[in-house]
């Protein structure tokens, strides 16, 4: 495959998981960083990276950084560990150097912002041996069809582009730490099962934090609290969120 056509698979790949801006960047042999902001993936300017590349600049792109987008990157994974994340959910795979390190982006369920992507990167990276360095919300992956000069101008090609189910996004919210605690109150104490109240309000305030809109937090609320507080479900709910919004 060309290094054109390895470019493209990345871009249409981009695009079927629902990204359609990005950010084109290039960082010189000088350390500086050259960059297009927000460019419509149609319009990249593809050879202007080029040319740079030949230059020995290295090239790098990410959805537009202030979007939300369904897609979670992780740096430095390995051949095996890449491939067996492509096989079960929908990942595209890039190989950056000849040791077989891997950029993966990793397709989800529901667009995240930023800080979302950041937490989800965080648990990621945990479980899968990616680079914990590597986790911001917004960093950058290399441009698949270009060489990487960091590794002796190697090229940077798709290994895998698959199309399975995408991943959930949820356990890795629901997992994130929260400063918050159960609010001391008679709606802790009337629970039936306070350590569970207290999972879910950790769970909410996290969610909210890290920018999922509130309609989602609270749906995903009341499918967790409505088998266990039946009729009273939508009030612990509504409660709950009204709490953890006015904390904000």
């Amino acid at each position: 495959m060309r290094a054109s056509d390895q470019t493209s698979a990345m871009l249409r790949w981009w695009s079927r998981a629902g990204i359609d801006r990005a950010d084109l960047a290039v960082r010189r042999e000088d350390r500086t960083m050259a960059w297009h902001h927000d460019k419509d993936l149609a319009a990249l300017p593809l050879s202007w990276a080029r040319a740079e590349n030949v230059r020995r600049g290295d090239v790098y792109a990410r959805p537009s950084r202030h979007g939300s987008w369904p897609l979670v990157f992780l740096d430095d994974v390995s051949v095996p560990s890449a491939s067996a994340i492509a096989s079960k959910y929908a990942a595209l795979v890039i190989q950056t150097s000849l040791e077989g390190g891997c950029h993966v982006w990793l397709r989800c369920s529901s667009p995240l912002p930023e800080n979302a992507r950041l937490t989800a990167q965080r648990w990621l990276a945990a479980r899968t041996g990616a680079d914990k360095a590597s986790v911001s919300g917004e960093h950058l992956g290399r441009l698949a069809g270009f060489r990487n000069w960091k590794r002796g101008g190697v090229w940077t090609n798709v290994l895998r582009a698959s199309e399975q189910p995408a991943w959930d996004p949820e356990p890795a919210l629901r997992d994130a730490p929260c400063v918050a605690r159960t609010p001391a109150s008679r709606e802790a104490t009337e629970s039936r099962d306070v350590s569970k109240s207290a999972r879910e309000w950790g769970w909410v305030c996290s969610m909210l934090e890290a920018g999922l809109p509130p309609d989602t937090v609270r749906a995903r609320l009341l499918a967790s609290a409505l088998p266990r507080r039946g009729r009273d479900a939508e009030r612990y709910v509504d409660l709950t969120l009204a709490r953890a919004l006015r904390r904000r």
